[in-house]
C-alpha cells in the first residue's frame, strides 16, 4: 500500500480543513482505486470520528473532476487525430469549434444553475427555503373512495404487462411512451442522449439508513471543487473558478410521493400499486403530478433546481410540492447531469430496483458506506417470510372480496383468484402440519411444500405476473380495509397494518426464484404461530451484478475488520491484484486509549469464559458483577456494558438482584450486587423491543445533568455518572454516539457467537463448507451447494473447507463486537477505556480480528493480570486525562 499510494500523495484533495495523516492515507487509497478502475475494489476501514465521510467525498470528487478534465482533453485530441491528414488551418478551425462547443454547453449549464443558487440564497435569507410539510393542492377531488368498482379487477391484460420482463420499471405503457418523448431516465434511447453530463462517470453512494444519507449530504456541502474544464479549453476566466457539485438523492415513492390519496396508504407495496394504477389509461383519477407535456417546463425547472442546490430527500419532496410535479419521476431528468447520486441500500443492492430507477452501474463508481453489514444487507434485500396468521388473514380477505365481486369477475380473473386461494390454502396446510413437528425450526424442502393442495400444478410464474399486473394485492387489501373501516375515519390504518397479500407475493417471488444460495426455513413462535422464511445463504451471486459492472467499488466503514469475509464471499473470483485493503489508525493520540483483556479477577478466581456452555455459572456471574462494580468506582461519568444477548442480560440482572448467601452478613455484604451498582451509579438497561431513545435520554441526563449539559465538560457532575447495560447487535450497538462523558468506558462481556445449532446457521455453514470444497477440488460449478459427487477431495482440502466455515462464523461474531466497541471515542480529543471480559480475547486468533487501532491500544499481557492490575491501570489512565484537561480542552 505504501508503494502504491506514494504516486498520488501530492494531490490536492480540496479538503475544507487541514487533513490528518490518516485522512490523507484514506483519501490516497480511494483515489488510487478509482484511478485504476477496471473493476477495482477497495475495502477501507477508518474509525468513527476520523472524518471518513468527508474524506470519501474529497477523494472521490477530486478524482471525478480530474477524470472529467482528462476526458475533455482526450476528446479534443481524438478529434484532432481524425483530421490529422487535413491542412493545419482546417484542424485548427475544427479544434477551435470543438472547444467552443464544450465551453458553451458548460457555461450555459453553470449559468443556469448559478442563477438558481442565487435565488435559493435570497429565499434562505428571507427564511422561506424550508417550509413546514403540508399537503399540496389537489386539482381533482378523490371521489372514487366511495365507489366499490375501483377495487374490481380489470377484465384482462393488454399484453403490455407493466411489470413484465421487458419492462422492469413498473411504469404503465402510456407513461413509458410519454417519458420516452420527454427523455426521462433510462427510457430514452441512447442515440438521443446528448449534452454535457450525459454518459459521464457517476458516483453512486449508498448507506444503510436515511439519516446517514442526510448526514452525508450535509458533509457534501462543506468542500468546494475546481471546474471540470481543463485549462486548455478556457482563456483562464473559468479554470480557477469552483464548480458546484451536482448531487441527486433517489428514494422510493414512500418518501417522495406528493399525491395525498396515494401517500396516505402507508405501506410501500400499496403505494407502488396505486401509483402505477393511476397512470393506466382506464383510470378514473389520473395522477396530475406525473410529468407530461403540460408540465414539461416545470419538470425541467425541477431538474435544474435539484442539480443546483445539493438537496436531501426532504428538499426534493418540498421542491416537488412547490412545483406541483412528481419528485419520484421528475428526478429521473436530473440523473444524466448528476455527478454523485445518493440512495439507500435496497435501491442499489437489488437489480430489479436499479432497473426501475434507471440506474446503470456500467463504468460508474459505487461507494458503499457503513459496509460492515453489507453481506447481511444483501441477504435482507432478497429475504421474505409469511406466517400462518398472515395466511389465515389472506384467506379471509379473499373470501370477503369474492363475496362482493365474485359474480363480476371475468374468466381469467376468476381462475387466477381461485389459484391464489389454492396457494394460500396449500401453504397454510403445510404450516399447520409443521406445528406438530418436534423441532422449533428447520429447513423446508420446497418440493414437499409445493405438493400441498397441488400447488406444484400451478404455473407460479404466470400467477405472480398476474398478481403484479392486475394489482390484485392492492385491490383486495384496499377493498377489505374500506369495508372494515366504513363508519370510522381511520381508512388507512387497517390497510397499513395488514399488507398480507403483498407479503405473500414477496414470498411467492422468492419461492419461484430459488437459487442454490437460498433456503426456505420454518420457525415456530409463541401463541401457536409459525412462519416460512426465505434466506439467502451467501451474497456472492446477488452482489456479482454490482461487482462485475462498476468501474470501481469502495466498501468503507468504521469497523470493517475482519476483512476476509468480503473478499471470500463478495468477490471470490477477483484476483488479489484488484483488491486494496486499508485499516487506518485513529486520530487520537495513543495516550487517549486504554484496552484491557480481563480473563479473571485473580489467580484463585473463576476464569471468565462466557461460552454458551459455561455462562450460566453463578460464581462467574457474581464475579462479573464485582468487576463491573469496581470499574464503575474507577471510571468517571458513563460506563456502557455490552452483553451477548438479551436473554443473558436478563439472566445476569436476575442473579445480581439476589442477596449474597456465601458471605458474612455485614450491612454492605447483605446488599445485592444490583443494589451496590445502583448506589455507585444510576443504572439503565436496554430491553428487547423497548424504546432505546427513552433509555438513552435518561442515561444522558444522569451523566450530564439537567438541560443536557455539555459533553465536552469534565467538571464535577451532580451525579456519579451512569451505567448502561446493552446488547451486542442491539439498538445501542449501531449508530449511537457515546462520545466524551457518555462513554468513558466500554465493557464487552463474552463473544456473541451466533447459535450454531439454529437451522439457518447450520445451513449457512454447510453451504460455505461445500462450496469451498468444490472450489478447492477443482469443480467448475463450485458456486452451487451440491458438489460434484465424482470429486475426490483430499483430507487437507476437507480441513481447509471446514476452516473457511469456521472463519465465517467467527467473523460474524467479531464484526458485532467491533461495532459495539466503536461506539466510544468519536473525535480527536475524546478518550476512553475498553475492557474485554473473557479469556478468549487473549488468544491471537481473536485479537487479529480486532480493528488495528484497538490492537494498538491493548495493554500487553493484560489478560495475565487480574482485577487489581486493571484498577491500577484505569486509575492512572483517568488521572492522566484529568491532569491533561487544560491541554485538550476536555
Amino acid at each position: 500500500m505504501e508503494e502504491v499510494t506514494e504516486g498520488v500523495r501530492k494531490i490536492d484533495f480540496h479538503h475544507p480543513y487541514t487533513p490528518y495523516d490518516v485522512q490523507e492515507q484514506f483519501m490516497n487509497a480511494v483515489y488510487q482505486v478509482l484511478q485504476k478502475g477496471d473493476g477495482q475494489v477497495g475495502i477501507l476501514e477508518s474509525p468513527t470520528g476520523t472524518g471518513k465521510s468527508l474524506s470519501l467525498i474529497c477523494a472521490a470528487l477530486t478524482w471525478l473532476r480530474n477524470h472529467k478534465r482528462a476526458k475533455f482533453e482526450s476528446s479534443v485530441a481524438e478529434a484532432a487525430e481524425e483530421f490529422k491528414d487535413e491542412p493545419d488551418w482546417i484542424v485548427n478551425q475544427m479544434l477551435k469549434r470543438k472547444r467552443e462547443e464544450i465551453l458553451k454547453q458548460w457555461e450555459a449549464r453553470e449559468a443556469r444553475l448559478k442563477k438558481i443558487r442565487a435565488k435559493e440564497k435570497q429565499m434562505e435569507e428571507r427564511g422561506a427555503k424550508r417550509r413546514k410539510l403540508e399537503d399540496g393542492p389537489v386539482r381533482k377531488s378523490d371521489k372514487s373512495a366511495d365507489d366499490d368498482d375501483q377495487w374490481l379487477l380489470d377484465g384482462g391484460q393488454d399484453g403490455d404487462a407493466s411489470q413484465g420482463q421487458d419492462n422492469p420499471s413498473g411504469y404503465s405503457k402510456e407513461t413509458r411512451q410519454l417519458m420516452e418523448k420527454l427523455g426521462l431516465g433510462a427510457l430514452q434511447p441512447k442515440d438521443e442522449e446528448e449534452g454535457i453530463g450525459d454518459g459521464e462517470v457517476k458516483i453512486y453512494y449508498t448507506s444503510r439508513t436515511h439519516s446517514q444519507l442526510t448526514q452525508f449530504i450535509s458533509e457534501l456541502r462543506r468542500p468546494s471543487f475546481p471546474s471540470s474544464l481543463p485549462d486548455s479549453l478556457v482563456d483562464g476566466s473559468h479554470g480557477t473558478e469552483s464548480e458546484g457539485v451536482k448531487h441527486l438523492p433517489l428514494s422510493s415513492r414512500q418518501r417522495l410521493c406528493i399525491n395525498p390519496s396515494v401517500s396516505r396508504l402507508g405501506s410501500l407495496p400499496a403505494i407502488n400499486d396505486r401509483c402505477t394504477e393511476l397512470q393506466q389509461p382506464k383510470s378514473k383519477d389520473r395522477c396530475q403530478f406525473v410529468p407530461n407535456a403540460d408540465n414539461l417546463s416545470l419538470t425541467h425547472q425541477f431538474r435544474d433546481n435539484a442539480l443546483a442546490t445539493l438537496p436531501d430527500i426532504e428538499d426534493l419532496f418540498e421542491l416537488g410540492k412547490k412545483l406541483q410535479v412528481c419528485p419520484y419521476y421528475a428526478s429521473r431528468t436530473a440523473v444524466p447531469g448528476a455527478e454523485i447520486i445518493t440512495l439507500p441500500y435496497p435501491l442499489l443492492l437489488q437489480k430489479t430496483a436499479r432497473d426501475a430507477l434507471g440506474i446503470k452501474l456500467e463504468g460508474n463508481v459505487v461507494i458503499i458506506d457503513e459496509a460492515h453489514n453489507i453481506m447481511d444487507a444483501v441477504a435482507n434485500s432478497y429475504a421474505s417470510e409469511v406466517s400462518l396468521g398472515e395466511l389465515k388473514r389472506a384467506r379471509q380477505m379473499l373470501g370477503v372480496y369474492v363475496k362482493k365481486f365474485g359474480k363480476k369477475l371475468k374468466g381469467e380473473n376468476r381462475v387466477m383468484v381461485a389459484q391464489v386461494a389454492r396457494v394460500v390454502d396449500g401453504l397454510r396446510e403445510w404450516l399447520e402440519s409443521a406445528l406438530e413437528l418436534k423441532s422449533d425450526q428447520g429447513i423446508v424442502d420446497p418440493n414437499v411444500l409445493l405438493r400441498s393442495k397441488g400447488i406444484d400444478q400451478i404455473n407460479m410464474y404466470k400467477l405472480i405476473q398476474y398478481i403484479q399486473d392486475s394489482k390484485l394485492a392492492y385491490k383486495i387489501e384496499g377493498y377489505v380495509a374500506q369495508a372494515e373501516s366504513q363508519g370510522t375515519d381511520d381508512h388507512a390504518s387497517t390497510l397499513r397494518s395488514t399488507p398480507v397479500l403483498h407479503t405473500l407475493l414477496s414470498f411467492l417471488v422468492s419461492l419461484n426464484n430459488l437459487s442454490s444460495e437460498g433456503r426456505i426455513f420454518y420457525h415456530k413462535a409463541p401463541q401457536n404461530e409459525i412462519k416460512l422464511s426465505y434466506l439467502l445463504l451467501s451474497p456472492t451471486h446477488a452482489f456479482s451484478s454490482i461487482a462485475s459492472s462498476a468501474r470501481a467499488v469502495i466498501l468503507a466503514g468504521g469497523t470493517m475488520s475482519p476483512f476476509e469475509d468480503y473478499t471470500a464471499h463478495l468477490f471470490p473470483s477477483l484476483p488479489s491484484s484488484k483488491i486494496t485493503t486499508l485499516s487506518c489508525g485513529h486520530v487520537i493520540p495513543s495516550s487517549n486509549l486504554c484496552v484491557w483483556t480481563l480473563a479473571s479477577l485473580g489467580p484463585k478466581s473463576v476464569e471468565f469464559e462466557f461460552s454458551f456452555q459455561k455462562r450460566g455459572d453463578k460464581t462467574m456471574i457474581r464475579e462479573l458483577g464485582l468487576a463491573i462494580l469496581n470499574i464503575c468506582a474507577a471510571v468517571p461519568d458513563g460506563v456502557v456494558v455490552f452483553f451477548p444477548s438479551y436473554g443473558y442480560l436478563d439472566e445476569v440482572v436476575a442473579a445480581w438482584g439476589e442477596a449474597s448467601t456465601t458471605q458474612p452478613k455485614s450491612q454492605l455484604q447483605s446488599q445485592s450486587l444490583w443494589d451496590r451498582l445502583q448506589a455507585k451509579k444510576a443504572v439503565f438497561r436496554e430491553t428487547k423491543g423497548g424504546s432505546s431513545d427513552e433509555v438513552l435520554e435518561q442515561y444522558s441526563h444522569a451523566i450530564l445533568g439537567g438541560g443536557g449539559g455539555d459533553t465536552k465538560t469534565d467538571s464535577k457532575s451532580r451525579t456519579n455518572g451512569a451505567l448502561l447495560l446493552s446488547v451486542v447487535g442491539g439498538k445501542m450497538s449501531e449508530g449511537i454516539n457515546f462520545s466524551d462523558r457518555l462513554g468513558r468506558c466500554v465493557v464487552v462481556v463474552g463473544l456473541p457467537y451466533p447459535n450454531m445449532q439454529s437451522a439457518d446457521w447450520k445451513a449457512r455453514l454447510e453451504y460455505i463448507e461445500s462450496t469451498t470444497l468444490s472450489r478447492l477440488a477443482g469443480d467448475n460449478n463450485s458456486s452451487t451447494a451440491n458438489p460434484n459427487p465424482n470429486l475426490n477431495p483430499t483430507p487437507a482440502q476437507k480441513n481447509e473447507a471446514k476452516q473457511a466455515a469456521r472463519a465465517f462464523y467467527e467473523n460474524a461474531c467479531m464484526r458485532a463486537v467491533n461495532q459495539s466497541i466503536g461506539r466510544a471515542i468519536r473525535h480527536r480529543a475524546d478518550y476512553a477505556a475498553i475492557v474485554l471480559v473473557d479469556r478468549r480475547f487473549g488468544s491471537e486468533r481473536v485479537r487479529r480480528k480486532l480493528p488495528g487501532w484497538i490492537r494498538g491500544g491493548l495493554v500487553p499481557d493484560g489478560e495475565l493480570g487480574g482485577l487489581g492490575l486493571l484498577m491500577g491501570k484505569l486509575g492512572a489512565f483517568f488521572r492522566a486525562r484529568r491532569e491533561g484537561v487544560g491541554e485538550n480542552g476536555l
